[in-house]
This record gives C-alpha cells, sequence and structure tokens, in this order.
C-alpha cells in the first residue's frame, strides 16, 4: 500500500527532526533528542502560519516514514513566474529505495502544478550522488550552481 502523504502535525515533529538526523550530514547539523529544541516548534508555528509553506510527511502502517517541504515563491522573472521550492527530502533509512520518494516528490511536483508555478527547483547536497541520480530520473535537471552562505 503507497504511503499517505499528509500535512505535517506537530505530533509529528520527534519523527520529522528524526529523520533530517538520520544520515551522515544530518548527525552533524540537527538534534533528535526530546524534548526538541524549541528552535523546531517556532519554525514549525511559522511554517504553520504562512499559506506558501508545506510541510507534508508520508505515513505508513501508521509512523512517519518520509517528509518534505515545499515552498511556493512569487518572482517577477520569467514574467512574475511562481516557483515550487522543494527542500528537506527524508525517507527513513529502512524504507530507502521502495519508492516512497518518488512518490513524494511527484506529489510537490503535482502540488507546484495546482498552484500554477512554472518551475519546480531543488538543492541537494554536492556529496549526495545518489541522490542526484534520482533527481535526474525524475527529470530534474543541474542547469545553475548554487552558492549558500552561512551566517552563525
Amino acid at each position: 500500500m503507497p504511503p499517505l502523504i499528509r500535512p505535517a502535525t506537530a505530533e509529528d515533529l520527534p519523527a520529522i527532526v528524526g529523520l533530517l538526523a538520520d544520515d551522515e550530514l544530518g548527525r552533524t547539523r540537527e538534534d533528535a533528542r526530546t524534548p526538541l529544541d524549541p528552535r523546531y516548534l517556532a519554525a514549525f508555528a511559522a511554517m504553520e502560519r504562512d499559506p506558501n509553506q508545506r510541510l507534508v510527511v508520508a505515513a505508513q502502517d501508521g509512523r512517519v516514514v518520509g517528509c518534505l517541504q515545499l515552498t511556493f515563491i512569487p518572482g517577477l522573472s520569467r514574467l512574475g513566474m511562481w516557483r515550487g521550492q522543494i527542500e528537506s527530502v527524508r525517507v527513513a533509512s529502512s524504507e530507502r529505495g521502495s519508492g516512497i520518494g518518488r512518490i513524494m516528490i511527484e506529489w510537490a511536483i503535482g502540488e507546484c502544478r495546482d498552484r500554477g508555478c512554472g518551475l519546480v527547483q531543488l538543492t541537494t547536497d554536492k556529496t549526495r550522488a545518489r541522490a542526484h541520480g534520482f533527481y535526474e530520473e525524475l527529470g530534474f535537471v543541474a542547469s545553475h550552481e548554487g552558492m549558500k552562505l552561512a551566517l552563525g
């Protein structure tokens, strides 16, 4: 049975943070201890208030097995085109390769179409070679070089 893609709730936050921390990069930048760091709760509350944010989980057999954040971004370039930005895509390590990631990304693309977005974009760490291949299979093209500046 395919997972249910649904809006995340505050009760899902420990599972979501656990997913974010469950890989070599996440272990160094997330804190899955409970009680959760209040910054996670504040970020969740801000997303809930923003109509251009979707934080969703993939739920299967009563447990959270995946998550992603989808942001709708208005812009002036390309004749005022809206974009969809996909971030924080994670699938439980026990479920990787099962198709859950594909279902989540296809859901996000559909949401972007429904909102009238002209393109969907995402970033993925340069060290995640498997993720690059996964996104390319779904039609994404590495057309731009992304840059980040850490502020703290």
